[in-house]
């Protein structure tokens, strides 16, 4: 058998080894690659479909719904002392008191915000106006208990 020169595959082995040495130019062609396939995951422009502005390739995720509080109602309530009224502004925090006939106190409302304080009216029955904000069970208690005696407010 004769005598001849190996052959070699031209620039295989080298190529590679020139990526490895020169790696900023690996980074650099790893990071255009994947901007290429972020912009193309992206919302397209004038895309038809039920959420036109909704990225491809990512589930819509459902709303979070909000925990329902505690519903609250407006509830007037006439309060005897009509110039301790006068100290109270929107906003503020006050428990309602309420006295019956035999002089005990028992608070009906803890808490409740002022939303108004009308201004009194000529010829009105003893006493002035609050409107304050209180959870639905609290304004019937606030009902009966005005009915049944005197109700008072302090302060918290």
């Amino acid at each position: 058998m004769p005598l001849f020169a190996p052959v070699r595959v031209r620039g295989g082995r080298h190529r590679l080894r020139r990526l490895v040495r020169h790696r900023r130019g690996v980074v650099a062609a790893g990071l255009a690659v994947t901007a290429a396939a972020l912009v193309a995951a992206g919302p397209q422009p004038g895309a038809d479909g039920p959420d036109p502005g909704r990225v491809r390739g990512h589930p819509v995720a459902d709303q979070v719904r909000e925990r329902p509080g505690p519903r609250l109602v407006a509830a007037p309530v006439r309060i005897a002392d009509a110039e301790t009224v006068r100290l109270l502004g929107p906003g503020d925090r006050v428990d309602v008191v309420a006295t019956g006939d035999t002089g005990e106190a028992s608070v009906v409302a803890r808490g409740a915000r002022v939303t108004k304080v009308p201004e009194p009216v000529d010829g009105a029955a003893g006493g002035a106006l609050v409107v304050v904000s209180v959870e639905r069970a609290t304004a019937h208690r606030l009902v009966g208990a005005g009915t049944t005696g005197r109700l008072a407010v302090t302060l918290c």
